[in-house]
């Protein structure tokens, strides 16, 4: 059963991790960072490592995600394509 919900969750951090590259809109493409850091930090607790995990949670997930949506908030919502 476990082997099931780890490869769940490695699925959900490729899937997210593909988004974020492939995203134009940077709210959603943050949003989606912090969908990834907390899938991560599943991750870790699935691995028995439950410190890092509540750190990833904490920080990755809950804190820098935040600091990007603030970030956003000043800037323009969508990447400009060049060329």
């Amino acid at each position: 059963m476990i082997d099931i919900i780890h490869g769940i969750v490695l699925a959900g951090l490729l899937v997210s991790a593909l988004y974020i590259v492939r995203c134009r809109d940077l709210l959603s493409a943050a949003i989606s960072f912090g969908i990834f850091s907390f899938l991560l930090s599943l991750e870790f607790y699935i691995l028995q490592a439950p410190d890092v995990a509540i750190a990833e949670a904490g920080i990755g997930a809950g804190l820098t995600t935040a600091i990007y949506i603030v970030a956003i908030r000043g800037t323009t919502r969508w990447e400009e394509v060049s060329g």
